[in-house]
């Protein structure tokens, strides 16, 4: 844990950071699972792309299609944990983990690309319905379930990671949308009615817009430096309020440096209060174990009238 200390005029600035995180270890923790999804679900794209023109199914080719989304997702989930790993730059002075949000932005805006066009074929069978090898359409759609739940399991641990919870939720919305198409495909097996398989694409496009709005919603948010998810700015701010002699908090920043880690800056002015390092320091610990908050920087101010902080008022 260090710290840095300066004096300026009446102003105390303290800058308090974690001891250096092992972001080297996200690679060795992920790659592998993520090249395993990668392969899995090109291997369910390719079969099922080729039973769905075989078997005539609109549900089986909207259900690859959703898959091949999800292996670019994955990519680039993979990629952008990596570039989280690379060390900070004098130009970039947070390195490249800013990647990561972006990553799961790119993933929303691919996936609400794909339910459009599974929509607009889905319309197109409902004026032309056609016949569908039904069988072959189960088969295939139950493997499907196996390998979208065999990769949502390797991701199930995400730990908060919005990168990797995209990942998570994009495979467990797989596992159910070949469920419906499996459902859909026994359904026209035993009624004959044509229209049940693209109005079982129909439902896809709105599995996968639900589940996908909240990333996208998060990922945006993020984007645009907004307290991360799951922190209550209002605690944040009782808490560094009720620190001994401190009578006012100010200019309090919170916002994403990357999925899985949080900054905070802030103001806090204490009369009459000298450098402390243990204050700073027990302060640190605190907003990271209380509210997940990895980097910390506060500056300490005596409230002099004379000299007051021109930021008080934002």
């Amino acid at each position: 844990m260090s710290h840095d200390a300066h004096a300026h005029s009446d102003h105390q600035h303290g800058h308090t950071h974690d001891h250096p995180h092992r972001h080297d270890q996200a690679p060795a923790r992920w790659s592998a699972r993520f090249a395993l999804s990668v392969v899995l679900n090109l291997a369910l794209v390719a079969v099922e792309t080729v039973y769905g023109v075989l078997a005539n199914s609109s549900a089986l080719l909207a259900d690859a299609g959703h898959n091949l989304s999800d292996v670019l997702s994955l990519l680039l989930a993979w990629g952008a944990s990596w570039l989280a790993t690379r060390r900070p730059t004098a130009r970039r002075t947070y390195g490249l983990r800013r990647s990561s949000i972006l990553a799961a932005l790119l993933n929303a805006a691919i996936l609400f690309a794909a339910i459009g066009a599974i929509a607009i074929e889905a319309l197109t069978r409902f004026h032309n319905p056609e016949p569908i090898a039904t069988t072959e359409v189960m088969v295939v759609a139950a493997i499907g379930i196996a390998v979208n739940l065999g990769t949502a399991f390797l991701f199930q641990h995400h730990h908060g990671d919005l990168n990797v919870r995209g990942a998570f939720l994009h495979m467990l919305a797989d596992a159910g949308v070949s469920l419906g198409v499996l459902v859909a495909a026994w359904l026209v097996q035993r009624t004959g009615l044509l229209w049940i398989d693209p109005a079982a694409s129909l439902l896809i496009v709105v599995v996968i817009a639900v589940g996908t709005w909240g990333l996208l919603r998060d990922s945006v948010s993020m984007s645009l430096d907004a307290v991360p998810p799951g922190i209550d700015d209002g605690a944040v701010r009782r808490y560094l309020a009720d620190l001994p002699g401190v009578v006012q908090v100010h200019d309090l920043h919170i916002w994403a440096l990357s999925t899985t880690e949080t900054a905070l800056t802030a103001h806090l002015v204490r009369p009459a209060a000298t450098l402390d390092d243990a204050f700073l320091d027990a302060i640190a610990l605190e907003l990271k174990r209380r509210f997940a908050i990895h980097h910390a920087t506060l500056q300490i101010e005596c409230g002099d009238s004379t000299h007051l902080c021109p930021l008080h008022l934002h």
